[in-house]
C-alpha cells in the first residue's frame, strides 16, 4: 500500500517490540503486586518474573511507583487498551442522549471498570500510608480523576443537568464521591453486593444528583 498523507503510520518492527515488552513488564508488575503486596516486590523481581534487565524496566516504564500507575492503567482499561480512559470515555458520552444517557455511561463504566481496578486501588492505599511517592501517586490519579469528571460535568449541563444550581466542580466533586474505589470496595468486596445491584445504586445516585 502506498503511503500518503492521510495515511497512518504503522508502527516500526522496533516499536511493536517495545510495546510488548512494555506490556509484559507492566503485567508481571501486576501479578507480583497483587501476590506480595507493593513494598515486597522489587524491581529485581519483576526483571525476573518478565525476563528483562532491570534497566529495561527503567528505560520502558521506569520507576517502582510509574510501575505501579502504569498497572493501574491497564487495570482500569482492560480490554479497552491501548485506549485511555478519557479517550473511550469522551467518545462514550459523546453518544449519549440526553442527561439519563450521560448518567448511564458513567453507571456502566463504574460497574465495568471497578470489579478489575479495586484490588490496584486498594495496593495503592497500603502503600501510600508509608511511602511518599505512592501517596504523591494516589493524590496526582485522584486529580485526573477528579478532572475528567469536571469534563462529564460539562457534558450534563449541556444536556440539560445539574439544574439544581450546582456548579461543574460540585458535579464532579458528587461523581468522584459517589464512583469511588472504596465506595465500591465496602459495598461489593466486603458487604457483598452483586455488579449489578453496585450499578443500579450508582446510577439512582447520580441521577438524583445531577439531574
Amino acid at each position: 500500500m502506498v503511503q500518503t498523507a492521510d495515511t497512518p503510520a504503522r508502527p516500526g518492527r522496533r516499536q511493536v517490540q517495545s510495546l510488548q515488552t512494555r506490556e509484559l513488564i507492566v503485567a508481571s508488575a501486576g501479578e507480583l503486586f497483587l501476590a506480595n503486596g507493593y513494598m515486597s516486590t522489587s524491581i529485581e523481581a519483576i526483571a525476573t518474573r518478565a525476563g528483562v534487565a532491570i534497566q529495561t524496566i527503567y528505560n520502558s516504564v521506569g520507576n517502582k511507583p510509574a510501575l505501579l500507575s502504569a498497572v493501574l492503567d491497564a487495570a482500569v482499561a482492560g480490554p479497552n487498551a491501548p485506549a485511555t480512559v478519557p479517550e473511550f470515555m469522551q467518545e462514550r458520552v459523546a453518544q449519549a442522549e440526553g442527561v439519563e444517557g450521560v448518567v448511564g455511561v458513567l453507571a456502566d463504566w463504574f460497574a465495568e471498570g471497578m470489579p478489575r481496578s479495586q484490588a490496584v486501588f486498594t495496593i495503592i492505599s497500603q502503600a501510600a500510608a508509608v511511602d511518599p511517592a505512592v501517596a504523591t501517586l494516589r493524590d496526582r490519579r485522584a486529580g485526573q480523576r477528579l478532572a475528567n469528571y469536571r469534563l462529564a460535568a460539562a457534558a450534563l449541563r449541556a444536556r440539560g443537568g445539574l439544574g439544581n444550581g450546582m456548579s461543574d466542580d460540585d458535579a464532579a466533586a458528587a461523581i468522584f464521591a459517589l464512583g469511588h474505589p472504596d465506595s465500591y470496595a465496602t459495598l461489593v468486596a466486603h458487604l457483598g453486593w452483586s455488579v449489578p445491584r453496585y450499578r443500579d445504586w450508582i446510577h439512582t445516585a447520580l441521577l438524583a444528583t445531577l439531574s
